[in-house]
């Protein structure tokens, strides 16, 4: 799987989860089922393909295991050979050929054992116990490469319903100042530029309200892929309730969370389990520089009927034959690696590079994740001082626009100042919704980092 940033994939926004996982999504039929953050991780991890495909390659790392344990038991094979020969033949070295005609069965069971082999069979068993734990880490990294995607659609569900919810409010106002300037310009009072001006608001308002519902649409299906579900579905997510919103410590040394980050992300015990495996599959490809001690042992046996044979003469039963002809071996055998084409000390040479590779990777690993969580302790910082500036904004306008309204009610104010102060108080009143979910987000990032349980 290609190496991301999983802090660069997440949108500007904010978070409201938690991370235990419980029930996943089921569909009603006629209504639109109201799912949380947990269930929509729930039902990715449960459908996505890589998760799967993840886990196939830990059963395959599992078997492999298995396999190099089971390398270490002798070998045990048992056969026979059966021959029918005929033909002119010499017997018994006599200078005269007959016609012949013998039959032959030979049975037998062969034993062979690895005294002592370089220790690379034991060293792979070693290997592919790492290897199965790296494959472990591996799902676990997909999985939170997953959970990461999934809370950035879902917070972009809840900012593009927020946007939306005040997109209309907008539109409401703006609806309602137009019939008042038509009323107005009924009796006199306005001139046809301010109504001509109110639609305009109007117009712009109501294509706000357009980019909007199209923003959440996007976002619905984003999170359906995800989830891996029929893009058709009709669902809803459940919204954090920002009335109650507490501004979270923005107060994190970078230095520190990395240190505690650092036992506990994924990627970085992944890395360290390939280069652990790297480092063990030199000591495995250094076992063909040894000499191998191999024993083996041998039970077999030989029975023979011969066709033509006197008259007076009888071929012995084949229980006797089988019983009278056993045979018996034991045999130690040690062979020594001379030359063979250097292909041995190229296969060490090699597995010393890996890693090397390894090594580097791990390194550029444990980089990335340093300089990912100093960028987001610095942009935790940053979100916080645009929260208390955007909540500043949206107050002074709040207040401005309060003012306006009153004396455009009386006539003292015409429609493009008062349009001009609504515009303003609505657009920092999204300011100050984009920036609350900004910084509740990136506090949560720095949780998920820590390896809290989010909670909201």
């Amino acid at each position: 799987m290609k190496k991301i940033n999983p802090y660069s994939t997440l949108p500007k926004l904010t978070l409201a989860l938690s991370l235990i996982f419980i029930t996943g999504f089921v569909q009603k039929s006629n209504a639109q089922e109201i799912i949380t953050i947990q269930q929509a991780i729930e039902e990715t991890l449960h459908n996505n393909l890589q998760v799967k495909k993840s886990q196939y390659s830990e059963d395959l790392a599992g078997q492999n295991l298995k396999q190099s344990k089971l390398a270490l038991y002798p070998t045990l094979n048992a056969g026979a050979d059966q021959n029918m020969g005929w033909g002119r033949n010499n017997l018994g070295n006599t200078g005269i050929y007959e016609n012949t005609q013998n039959y032959s069965f030979s049975p037998g069971a062969s034993l062979g054992f690895d005294l002592f082999n370089g220790l690379s069979k034991i060293n792979q068993i070693k290997q592919n116990k790492i290897l199965l734990e790296a494959g472990k880490a591996n799902t676990d990294k997909i999985k939170n490469d997953l959970i990461l995607q999934v809370i950035t659609s879902y917070m972009e569900i809840l900012y593009n319903k927020d946007r939306l919810s005040a997109a209309k409010q907008q539109l409401s106002v703006a609806q309602q100042q137009q019939k008042q300037q038509q009323e107005l310009l009924d009796v006199g009072n306005k001139t046809l530029a301010d109504l001509a001006e109110s639609k305009s608001q109007t117009a712009t308002a109501q294509l706000d309200v357009t980019t909007a519902e199209n923003a959440l649409s996007i976002s619905y299906l984003t999170l359906a892929q995800l989830m891996d579900i029929p893009s058709s579905t009709k669902y809803d997510v459940q919204a954090p309730v920002l009335a109650e919103f507490n501004k979270p410590s923005t107060n994190y040394n970078a230095e520190q969370v990395y240190s505690d980050a650092i036992n506990l992300f994924p990627d970085i015990k992944l890395a360290a389990l390939q280069t652990a495996s790297a480092k063990k599959g030199i000591d495995v490809a250094k076992g063909s520089l040894y000499p191998r001690l191999t024993l083996s042992g041998s039970y077999g046996s030989f029975y023979n009927y011969n066709y033509n044979l006197p008259a007076n003469v009888q071929n012995l039963s084949f229980s006797n034959q089988i019983k009278n002809n056993v045979s018996k071996g034991v045999g130690i055998g040690l062979s020594i690696p001379i030359f063979n084409g250097l292909q041995s000390r190229i296969g060490v040479k090699k597995a010393r590079i890996n890693f090397l590779q390894t090594q580097a990777d791990e390194q550029l690993t444990k980089n990335n994740l340093n300089k990912i969580i100093y960028q987001a302790v610095a942009d935790l910082k940053a979100a916080g001082s645009t929260y208390e500036s955007t909540t500043n904004t949206f107050n002074a306008r709040k207040e401005a626009f309060s003012v306006i309204e009153q004396r455009y009610n009386v006539g003292l104010v015409n429609s493009l100042d008062y349009n001009t102060s609504l515009t303003n108080k609505n657009k920092a009143e999204i300011d100050m919704i984009r920036a609350k979910y900004d910084l509740l987000f990136k506090a949560k990032v720095i949780d998920y980092y820590l390896g809290k349980q989010i909670v909201f």
